[in-house]
């Protein structure tokens, strides 16, 4: 009866144990169900964005807002542009001082006037040339003595030896050193500007004239003004009473950039342009290029000769130059308007076979003339391009779609 006992504790004990054991079991399960259903899902892997189309179809109502025409080689000049001044031709132009210090009597041209070589810009009241005239004078009036005493010894040695040999040779010398004190006051006189004429009128009057006129060294025209009655000059002083210079000849002084400046030369031909006369061309050359660089702005100085016959331009202006520092190449071109800038900074024109589907190829711009864009690479001579509406295109393919 004991061991009966003991098989049915040993089997309810097994019974307990497998209950347990499922019930663990159920629960595990339960648990990794719980973990699966709670996780993310799976990412799914991603796609690239659709490449869009570089091709468009117009209509007939679209079509006349572009313009198409074949694409030509055109020639493109290899030119610098620089940007200077105006200024007056400094080796023709000159300031007009005094020979010698003195005060203005009367100034005789304005400002602007045009004058001739030689016409008399103004007068002055100069001490230096009345000290000349009274030389002058003195010198006349001494000759005149002499010639008289020169002409009684001789008379007197000629005739009965009234007078000894010796004195008569002094007579004769006195006279001649007379004749040389007055040529060098005459030419003194002279230096002042004086004529031979009125040179002789003062031998003949003995008056002195004080008045000392100062004429125009240069044909041209009065580009500086500073005479006025009274004022004191003298040779060198600043500032001059007068400044002329030949003005159909300007100088255009420009800064071109170091790396720049190996392509200038002395005799290259300059087109030059201000912004009064937009449009206009003022033609001229390189005359002198700078020996030195800026060590600050490491740029060197250009000068340029301008023609200016017709007196158009102004010192101070400013004014842009382009040089041609090579001869002309000639490469395939396009209209400016038939090349569009992508938002990738990439340059693109549009093309076509039939003039109604068109397909926008990426091209490498080099230089600009005229109007035009030189090619480079993107598109060939001979076909056809839109030249006018290139945006209206492009809008279009960058257009969001409609719904």
């Amino acid at each position: 009866m004991k061991s009966s006992f003991k098989f049915i504790i040993t089997v309810s004990v097994l019974a307990v144990l497998v209950v347990a054991a499922i019930g663990y079991g159920d629960r595990v399960k339960s648990a990794l169900e719980h973990e699966s259903n709670t996780a993310d899902p799976p990412k799914a892997a991603p796609q690239s964005p659709p490449v869009p189309s570089t091709t468009l179809e117009l209509s007939e109502s679209q079509l006349p807002a572009i313009r198409i025409g074949t694409v030509r080689s055109r020639p493109f000049p290899i030119e610098k542009a620089a940007v200077g001044s105006i200024d007056f031709d400094e080796d023709l132009s000159v300031q007009v001082f005094p020979p010698y210090q003195g005060k203005i009597i009367n100034a005789l041209a304005k400002l602007g006037d045009e004058v001739k070589k030689g016409q008399p810009l103004y007068t002055i009241d100069s001490p230096d040339l009345l000290q000349a005239e009274s030389n002058l004078i003195g010198a006349a009036a001494t000759l005149d003595l002499t010639n008289k005493e020169l002409a009684r010894a001789k008379e007197l040695y000629e005739t009965n030896k009234g007078i000894a040999q010796r004195e008569y040779e002094q007579s004769v010398a006195d006279q001649q050193t007379a004749e040389g004190a007055l040529k060098a006051a005459r030419d003194a006189v002279r230096v002042f500007g004086k004529s031979p004429e009125e040179i002789d009128s003062i031998v003949a009057t003995r008056k002195v004239d004080p008045k000392l006129v100062v004429p125009s060294p240069m044909t041209g025209q009065i580009t500086a003004r500073n005479a006025q009655p009274g004022l004191l000059v003298q040779p060198g002083s600043p500032t001059a009473p007068y400044s002329v210079a030949d003005i159909s000849i300007k100088w255009m002084l420009a800064n071109v950039t170091e790396s720049d400046s190996p392509l200038f030369h002395a005799g290259q031909a300059v087109q030059a342009s201000v912004m009064a006369y937009p449009g206009l061309p003022f033609e001229g050359k390189i005359s002198t290029l700078g020996a030195t660089v800026d060590p600050n702005t490491h740029r060197v100085i250009v000068r340029c000769d301008i023609a200016d016959p017709k007196h158009e331009l102004r010192p101070g202006m400013l004014a842009s130059f382009v040089i041609r520092v090579h001869e002309p190449v000639d490469s395939v071109a396009i209209p400016i308007n038939g090349v569009v800038r992508n938002g990738d900074g990439t340059m693109a024109a549009w093309v076509t076979a039939d003039r109604r589907h068109f397909s926008q190829r990426i091209i490498k711009i080099g230089l600009q003339s005229a109007g035009h864009y030189q090619v480079l690479e993107g598109v060939k001579s001979g076909e056809l391009a839109v030249t006018e509406g290139s945006v209206f295109l492009s809008n279009m393919l960058n257009a969001p779609p409609s719904d």
